[in-house]
């Protein structure tokens, strides 16, 4: 029989869940306008008339502000409150997705990407650190990153098939214009639901020298990364930033060891997962986001699928994640522990990139783009959740935001790399074959397979260092406790201490 004591615990619970709502909106957003601008690039490149080359700074100044500025913002969101970090980035995002749409020339529209990324990279960073710190129990905090997870992957599909019913119906201004009633409901639940903390503001002052160090060196680490595709590695316009990254981050590492309160506080790196499990993801990454870009181009340029059908070819990978991320690898985890489900999704995945390795170009949907498709649900939908659950369980509270920033780094850092990696091989492997008097679709396909074979190489090289790395260690219940197994496991006082805690 529930009593009366029992109703705050109901409230507080349907808060947190809400509060998961309310942060998944918010990443929903940005997964959506990663694959939404894609389809929408045509129409943009014609209305605003970029050259192809001008083109891909509509992609690349999202990219660099995003990814430059995470872990920057994740650690203030340690220092000042994630709840008033997250909102600011809300608001950023949406404003900037307002100018987007607006745009009556090219550099407004670049200026406004550049903008965007900014909004992107402040509410990102502390999203994973209000999971984290919302949800303690071990068993609701799988469930949340599993649904974190969902919204995470299903997102791209989404973005496809919405990017071209909103540019085919409407215009591709709607593709912008999409985030803002998405953007003020984020806003508004955001700040009636998550709670308010006041962060851990340091006497001494922020480390502004070290904000601009670690900052800099991220955006011309991912400035040379972006330009390799179109420039070749080799290159000034990639060895010159990359350089000038390496300084930066040599400099930046200097200073942080020095110095009272630094930004990025470089004990994290010794808690145990994180560094690990950052290093496994950014080759699982590098293949999933290449796979998605890669397999987009094969359905659209030799099958000739129009960008609604391509996104709803992705579907069954977008569905099982969905399915898995209902409890069923929270339960797989908390049986068999992180490693082995995490091995068992990298495999799966793996193979599923083999599988595709061998499509053509009058290769149907069905059975084989679809058992792909399948098998790379099944394997990422696996895969992340042990990943995310082994990188933030032993994280302390007072540095939650600086995990997650690292967590979300590491991912966007590997799949840019991983997609001017594959990128390039594709391309170099496609020219090859057209000079050799090759048709221009076999070597379009030819190109393809290199990249999905280089992919299912990267997760295969994950593979091994998930076995060297994440073996889990004797007298470490924390890490039991994230992989999900019972609480009987702890001491009586460590259990009584979990629950205050919880």
């Amino acid at each position: 029989m529930s009593t009366a004591s029992d109703a705050p615990l109901a409230t507080a619970e349907r808060r947190r869940w809400a509060t998961l709502l309310v942060v998944c909106m918010a990443q929903l957003m940005i997964v959506l306008d990663t694959t939404i601008v894609n389809v929408a690039l045509p129409s943009i490149q014609r209305d605003l008339h970029f050259t192809q080359g001008s083109l891909t700074w509509v992609v690349n100044s999202f990219l660099i502000t995003f990814g430059s500025l995470l872990l920057l913002a994740g650690r203030l969101g340690d220092l000042f409150g994630r709840k008033r970090i997250f909102l600011v980035g809300v608001v950023l995002f949406a404003s900037a997705s307002a100018l987007c749409g607006l745009a009556p020339s090219q550099g407004w529209l670049v200026a406004a990407r550049f903008l965007q990324g900014v909004g992107a990279a402040v509410q990102a960073s502390v999203t994973l650190a209000i999971i984290v710190t919302e949800f303690a129990e071990a068993a609701e905090r799988a469930r949340a990153m599993g649904t974190y997870m969902l919204v995470s992957v299903a997102g791209g599909s989404l973005g496809l098939l919405a990017g071209g019913l909103l540019t085919q119906a409407l215009s591709w201004h709607w593709i912008f214009f999409v985030n803002l009633p998405i953007g003020l409901a984020t806003l508004l639940l955001g700040a009636a639901l998550i709670p308010d903390d006041a962060g851990a503001r340091s006497k001494a002052g922020i480390d502004w020298l070290g904000s601009l160090l670690v900052t800099a060196s991220m955006m011309s680490a991912i400035y040379a990364i972006v330009r390799a595709s179109t420039h070749g590695w080799a290159s000034g316009e990639v060895l010159d930033p990359g350089a000038l990254a390496l300084v930066l981050m040599g400099c930046f590492i200097a200073l942080e060891r020095r110095i009272a309160n630094p930004i990025m506080p470089l004990r994290i790196f010794a808690v145990r997962g994180v560094l690990q499990a950052n290093l496994v993801r950014a080759f699982l990454v590098t293949a999933m986001y290449s796979t998605f870009f890669i397999g987009t181009l094969y359905l659209e340029h030799v099958r000739h699928y129009s960008a609604i059908q391509t996104g709803a070819a992705f579907l069954p990978w977008t569905i099982t994640v969905a399915i898995l991320s209902q409890g069923i690898v929270a339960g797989m985890v908390g049986r068999l522990g992180p490693l082995r489900v995490l091995l068992g999704g990298m495999l799966a995945a793996a193979l599923g990139l083999m599988l595709f390795a061998t499509v053509g170009p009058q290769t149907a949907y069905f059975p084989t783009v679809f058992l792909v498709c399948l098998a790379l649900g099944a394997g990422i939908g696996s895969a992340f959740l042990p990943l995310l659950t082994i990188a933030m369980a032993e994280v302390p509270p007072a540095d939650a935001g600086l995990g997650s920033g690292i967590t979300n780094v590491s991912m966007q850092v590997s799949g840019a790399l991983g997609l001017a990696l594959l990128d390039s091989l594709a391309t170099s492997r496609t020219k090859s074959l057209l000079s050799a008097h090759d048709g221009v679709t076999s070597a379009l396909i030819g190109g393809y397979h290199l990249a999905f074979l280089a992919g299912a190489g990267a997760i295969g090289a994950g593979v091994v260092l998930a076995i060297a790395l994440l073996r889990p260690r004797r007298a470490a219940p924390d890490l039991q406790l994230a992989g999900g197994e019972a609480p009987e496991a702890l001491s009586p006082p460590r259990m009584e201490l979990e629950r205050q805690a919880a």
